[in-house]
């Protein structure tokens, strides 16, 4: 994403995006910055929330383990996403684990001043609860579609989270630049690596999907969605 992550970063975050620049600048002094190497834990699941994360640059990975002591990857946020939310509304602990995917820096406010900020400003509420339900509505599409689906359809229901989340539209086929390692889509698609590879392998032999190195494109992005979710 080309923008000046050090000026201009909340600007691109959904509930800040409709703020004018005088606030985006009260905002930037509230908080502080962070910054997380590859694979390094930022929160643990259980634990008590007290702040709000801003993604300014990096991937990172929401998980939870399973009672058989599997990772179960919910979703992966990237550059402008937020999490800890629902701590800070609900008061509750973590529901999830985050996991910096890649080197990763956090803008990370407190709870009491985004309390502050959500009182004062009505508009980022409502965007909140705009985000929120959006969030809501994916991971029922998902929930519905990783329980009723083969393990073809459940890999495809994975690609397309992906393509949607961190996907960006390259000569009119839509390219995930640094697709997740095969263990990872495993665990997010509740199926094996073996199982990934295999059907990636397919998609590709189908005219899909093109695999180079990291790099996953989707051919066609509305033939590839209508032909597993239809």
């Amino acid at each position: 994403m080309n923008r000046d992550v050090e000026t201009s970063f909340l600007s691109f975050v959904p509930i800040f995006s409709g703020l004018d620049e005088d606030t985006i600048d009260r905002i930037e002094n509230l908080g502080i910055k962070q910054r997380f190497k590859k694979d390094s834990t930022i929160l643990f699941e259980e634990e008590s929330g007290s702040a709000l994360f801003i993604i300014m640059e990096g991937k990172v990975k929401v998980s939870r383990v399973s009672s058989d002591g599997r990772e179960v990857i919910l979703t992966i946020l990237n550059d402008s996403d937020f999490f800890g939310e629902m701590s800070i509304l609900d008061g509750a602990v973590r529901s999830a684990s985050i996991t910096a995917m890649e080197d990763t820096e956090i803008f990370i406010i407190q709870r009491n001043d985004f309390l502050d900020l959500l009182q004062n400003h009505p508009d980022i509420s409502i965007a909140l609860l705009q985000e929120l339900t959006q969030r809501l509505r994916a991971a029922d599409t998902k929930i519905k579609s990783l329980s009723l689906k083969d393990a073809e359809g459940k890999v495809a229901t994975v690609i397309l989270q992906l393509a949607d989340d961190i996907g960006k539209i390259r000569q009119g086929k839509v390219e995930i630049e640094k697709l997740p390692y095969q263990h990872d889509l495993a665990n997010m698609a509740g199926t094996s690596r073996e199982t990934i590879s295999r059907t990636l392998h397919l998609f590709a032999k189908k005219g899909l999907v093109e695999l180079e190195g990291s790099k996953l494109r989707i051919m066609n992005y509305e033939k590839f969605k209508e032909a597993y979710t239809g």
